[in-house]
């Protein structure tokens, strides 16, 4: 008769043990399960400033930097940022460089990345040229408004495509 209490003490410590392995199953992967992947950097969350290294003459090539600094949440950026340049009449795409890609990046707040856009200067009132007034841009991912800047820097060589390109976004600070 003292079999059976034995036996059934040895059933409840099993069911307990085998209930606690329960709660434990998946290790890392429940805890991951609830974890969020980064969202999408927003416009409306980044600081913006400009500099240039502008093209003096027809031909010479030029550069706008633009810096965005983190002023919210971690974000990603995933992708090449969205460049338009606006003349009166016309408004054109600025394709990625040549062979470039795009890094995934995630900045946390405080965090620094820039972009280049690198251009040809065209020769004032040319059919060749692009008189642009302005340049905006977009973020991968982000459904905000795009962000609008003066361009300041002369007119942009155009031909059958503009003779302008972006970079990826690059990693800044230390």
């Amino acid at each position: 008769m003292r079999t059976f209490p034995l036996a059934l003490a040895a059933a409840l410590a099993t069911a307990v043990l085998l209930t606690g392995c329960d709660d434990q199953t998946g290790g890392d992967d429940v805890k991951n399960a609830d974890r969020k992947s980064d969202a999408a950097c927003t416009l409306g969350d980044m600081g913006v400033e400009v500099g240039a290294g502008a093209a003096p003459a027809a031909g010479d090539t030029g550069t706008v930097t633009v810096t965005l600094t983190n002023k919210g949440a971690r974000c990603a950026l995933k992708g090449f940022p969205g460049v338009d340049l606006l003349a009166d009449d016309k408004t054109t795409s600025v394709s990625p460089d040549e062979g470039a890609k795009a890094p995934s990046l995630t900045l946390g707040e405080g965090g620094t990345t820039s972009f280049t856009i690198t251009y040809v200067r065209g020769e004032a009132g040319s059919a060749e040229s692009l008189d642009v007034h302005k340049a905006s841009f977009t973020l991968p991912g982000d459904t905000e408004a795009a962000h609008e800047m003066t361009w300041s820097y002369g007119e942009v060589a155009w031909t059958a495509a503009t003779q302008a390109s972006v970079s990826g976004f690059e990693t800044s600070g230390d």
